[in-house]
């Protein structure tokens, strides 16, 4: 009876890569563990399974240049590299052992592999359950067991982790080895930075000896707790639960300062521990995350960059012909002068454009404009208008000041103190607020969005208007975010009033970086006394994307289309609620709907949308941001599968605990609802 361990091992690893050919005392991680391993008596070979990714071309040297066998075999279909790499060796029984544990102990293996012989099993380990520290897994079966599992089941969980079909399929014989005392609670593995942290200083405190055995560690933790307790918060077998966007989203908040560039796209904003977080690929309405699962998104769809959906056959092809000719030169491209010369056309009020990458850079050039044209410093606000040090400066003094623009308690750090009482917020449909900052300041600009939450009230937009002009104040709109949403341009055409300057972004390009500030030509020529200038802003592929969409747009009346499909999803929120009785408020532009739960678990209830819809293959909460794609097919079967979830509320606001229905936290309030 031939016994072989197969360590398997990559360097794709998503939470820690490269981690088995990470150095420890000069040596990879994976060499200690083949020398401890290569201490057990029992073993008649020990083989490296790894998989035909290139990435572990530099392990399976190193494995080979040990002198130990090396077979690659498939990424994610572990099982079938086990199977594979058993047959090369004649294999009549296989041990498993995985390459994040670098502290395996020899004699444990040898007793194992003892206990399997006696207990005359298919199977035998001593993980499951746990009553070792999590890195000392031994798993024993015999290779006829192992092919019948690689036969039987077609289960991406099975394939991945081995031997679950094992333990799990009730046709196998199967025993198990337990510690004396329960120590399962110990981390001796290597998933994550902080495990590598530990191992590392177990190997230096026991150098040059690597002989060491798991009895001395479990002293040295009971001597020296502090050299542990760096991973203690890390949970057992979190990976084999966890998708791999989750594990992604894990080491990206270690590197990654929030753990991403978006504020509204943070798993935590969702569903905080179970959010897929990465997307492999978007099509239609359609997400797929890195595992391969499918999701209709019915969220926030790209945060409202997409009106005509993800990869618009149409919009793609232009910037393919884009990159086949050039996407940037010494010289300018011509679409940046054919877009403008399009979106001077939408909007006749307007003699000039200049165009930018991000609503953020489009706010901060409109602001810069404005104040140059009026040579005045100080700007009344109303909305959300980017996070640029002009607009966070209406926090300084008082964080609470743009707590009714959509940003809460936002701490105004980094920004200099002597902006302070440069921007001041006024609140949507009060004029007399507005009309008394410009009575008692000397402001130069008026920058806001045309709607928040509600339309204006009482003339409200042209009572602004008037206002500007009478004093000679530049009045600036931002449509970054509903531009093009009620109709062909920015939605002040829909109530008559025009800007002296207006900003658009977010869909201008269905999901390509462009933005666009027009405006009147006394104003915007103020950008030539004022320094304005970035290198990609001459790129060609947003101005390209945008001009196509523009077309796409104008022949569908997409605009239209999302209009009404958003009206339709916000009654049928409302209609549902009053089946349940349940009390909600909708707000934003018809195509960027939203509501929330009048209750103080409005957020818990977000949270238990969010898991049950991702459950059923959507990316859903409070929020749906209209596109094309979403036809009414879709939309009818969300609200079939989100109705169930209701119905659950409504039985938690009778008295049933929300909290024990969640399995993970519950999401994050951040921003307020714009729009």
């Amino acid at each position: 009876m031939k016994i072989v361990a197969i360590v398997q091992a990559r360097m794709g690893s998503t939470r820690l890569p490269n981690k088995v050919m990470k150095l420890i005392g000069g040596a990879p991680m994976i060499e200690l563990l083949l020398s401890r391993l290569s201490r057990a008596r029992e073993l008649d070979q020990i083989v490296v399974a790894t998989s035909m990714d290139i990435r572990n071309q530099p392990l399976v040297e190193h494995v080979q240049k040990l002198g130990y066998a090396c077979e690659q075999g498939s990424e994610t279909d572990v099982l079938d590299r086990y199977v594979q790499a058993a047959k090369a060796h004649q294999a009549d029984v296989v041990v498993r052992i995985t390459g994040d544990c670098p502290l395996v102990d020899p004699e444990l293996v040898d007793e194992a592999i003892r206990g399997f012989k006696s207990a005359g099993v298919d199977y035998f380990c001593n993980n499951y359950p746990p009553t070792f520290p999590d890195g000392l897994d031994i798993e024993v079966f015999t290779f006829k067991a192992l092919e019948q599992a690689n036969q039987e089941t077609s289960k991406l969980f099975d394939r991945e982790h081995v031997t679950p079909y094992l333990r799990e399929s009730g046709l196998f014989k199967t025993a198990t080895m337990q510690h004396s005392q329960d120590v399962s609670a110990l981390r001796w593995t290597v998933d994550e930075s902080a495990d590598f942290a530990v191992i590392e200083k177990i190997f230096h405190h026991f150098h040059p000896r690597v002989d060491f055995t798991w009895g001395e560690v479990l002293n040295l933790q009971s001597q020296q707790p502090e050299i542990f307790n760096i991973n203690q918060h890390l949970i057992r077998n979190e990976g084999a639960t966890m998708g791999t966007g989750q594990k992604l989203w894990k080491r990206a908040k270690q590197i990654i300062p929030g753990g991403n560039m978006l504020l509204s796209k943070r798993a935590e904003m969702f569903l905080p521990d179970l959010w897929p977080t990465y997307f492999s690929r978007a099509k239609g309405c359609k997400v797929w995350d890195l595992d391969g699962n499918e999701y209709i998104d019915m969220s926030i769809m790209g945060i409202g960059t997409n009106i005509l959906g993800y990869g618009h056959q149409e919009v793609d092809d232009a910037v393919r012909k884009t990159i086949d000719a050039g996407n940037m030169s010494t010289l300018n491209c011509p679409e940046e002068v054919y877009l403008a010369e399009k979106l001077i056309e939408l909007h006749p009020w307007a003699h000039m454009a200049r165009l930018a990458r991000s609503g953020g850079e489009a706010n901060a050039i409109a602001i810069r404009i404005a104040r140059a044209a009026s040579g005045k410093d100080k700007v009344a606000i109303c909305g959300y208008h980017g996070w640029h040090d002009w607009y966070l400066s209406a926090n300084l003094g008082d964080d609470k000041n743009l707590e009714g623009h959509l940003l809460q308690g936002l701490a105004p750090h980094g920004v200099p103190k002597n902006l302070k009482g440069s921007v001041l917020p006024f609140n949507y449909n009060n004029f007399s607020e507005l009309e008394t900052l410009v009575n008692t300041h000397d402001i130069g600009v008026i920058k806001m969005e045309v709607v928040r939450n509600m339309g204006p009230e009482d003339n409200f937009l042209h009572k602004v208007r008037k206002l500007a002009t009478e004093r000679g104040i530049v009045l600036v709109f931002d449509e970054c975010t509903s531009g093009f949403r009620e109709t062909f341009g920015g939605l002040h055409k829909k109530y008559g009033v025009e800007p002296d300057m207006a900003m658009f972004g977010k869909a201008l390009g269905n999901g390509y970086a462009i933005t666009a500030i027009i405006g009147k030509r006394e104003v915007m020529e103020a950008a030539q006394t004022t320094f304005i200038s970035s290198t990609f802003w001459t790129e060609r592929i947003g101005p390209t994307a945008a001009l196509k969409t523009l077309e796409v747009m104008g022949r569908v009346k997409s605009w239209e289309q999302i209009t009404q499909a958003g009206l339709d999803i916000t009654a049928k929120w409302m209609a549902m609620a009053n089946k349940y009785n349940l009390s909600i408020s909708t707000n934003g532009l018809p195509s960027l709907t939203g509501f929330s739960f009048n209750s103080p678990n409005a957020l818990p209830y977000k949270t238990l949308i969010a898991q049950e819809m991702l459950a059923k293959g959507y990316l859903s909460a409070t929020s749906v941001y209209v596109c094309t794609e979403h036809t009414p097919e879709i939309i009818s079967n969300y609200f079939q599968v989100l109705e169930p979830i209701f119905a659950i509320i409504k039985e938690c606001e009778e008295g049933r605990d929300v909290m024990s229905l969640l399995k993970g936290p519950v999401c994050h309030g951040g921003f307020k609802r714009l729009n």
